[in-house]
């Protein structure tokens, strides 16, 4: 089953300082935070504030280009999650043809933005990005952190995040 998720915000993970891309859906009781590169996270971020640069940068080309050869982005789906990666797909039309593309889940989503595409998240993936592997092994303390780190993560709102500084 697929669930609607919007954009809530992104933050920096504090302990390896990596971007992080929060989606919330619709109904906001379901959340789910993507680490995602910085050159990504700030393309997101500037099209989340409506920042116009002079030339384009390389995701506005690409949404450029597809309007250019009438392509629309139909939706994104964050698909699932292997080995602590996550997958996405981005699904296209032009002149009644589908066409399903594989792709990051950031560059999809900043894609998704631009096109005014709805991102979609396979219930699956919310389920199995509850058991992430962080790649060391917990202890009870550690467990009890991971688990207030989750929860403080699933219950962000927008009003939490402040402006993301590049």
């Amino acid at each position: 089953m697929l669930i609607e998720m919007k954009v809530s915000g992104l933050t920096i993970d504090p302990v390896t300082n990596t971007p992080i891309v929060i989606l919330k859906s619709k109904q906001e009781n379901k959340a789910i935070p993507i680490w995602i590169g910085l050159f990504e996270a700030s393309a997101i971020a500037t099209e989340l504030e409506k920042i116009v640069f002079s030339r384009p940068m390389t995701h506005d080309l690409f949404s450029e280009c597809l309007k250019a050869l009438h392509v629309t982005i139909t939706k994104i789906v964050i698909e699932d999650i292997r080995n602590n990666t996550f997958f996405a797909n981005i699904y296209l039309n032009r002149e009644g043809q589908d066409y399903v593309i594989d792709a990051r889940p950031s560059d999809a989503i900043a894609l998704a933005l631009r096109g005014g595409a709805q991102i979609f998240v396979n219930e699956i993936v919310l389920e199995k990005s509850r058991a992430i592997d962080f790649g060391m092994k917990l202890t009870d303390l550690d467990k009890q952190k991971e688990d207030k780190v989750r929860e403080f993560l699933e219950n962000l709102s927008a009003e939490d995040f402040g402006k993301y500084k590049m």
